[in-house]
């Protein structure tokens, strides 16, 4: 399966269901981040940084669609969560609907 990077806020985080495992991206492009914070954390210390564990995000994703595989989106911050649906690009619509995120424009 092929992705491309997609840019969003520092307190969101990307989930793929694929199976019986979840991957956390790791490799989005951080384009919002006030408090300039390290963007490299590793991923345990960035959850820490808004009193989250691994274990945690995945029962409420678990919960949220019944592990349906797919992508999901985490916002950190607000601990709301989402499905997006099986592509990437379902990813990048629901950051749209979020308000987050440039429209492409359609002129040329």
């Amino acid at each position: 399966m092929s992705t491309t990077s997609i840019a969003h806020p520092l307190d969101y985080l990307i989930v793929r269901r694929s199976g019986t495992t979840w991957y956390f991206k790791p490799g989005s492009r951080i384009f919002y981040n006030p408090q300039n914070v390290p963007v490299s954390l590793a991923l345990e210390d960035r959850l820490h940084r808004f009193g989250l564990q691994p274990h945690q995000i995945m029962i409420e994703l678990f919960r949220l669609n019944g592990g349906k595989p797919g992508y999901y989106l985490v916002n950190l911050r607000q601990k709301q969560y989402y499905y997006c649906g099986l592509t990437w690009n379902d990813v990048k619509t629901l950051f749209k609907k979020l308000g987050i995120g440039a429209k492409e424009s359609t002129e040329k």
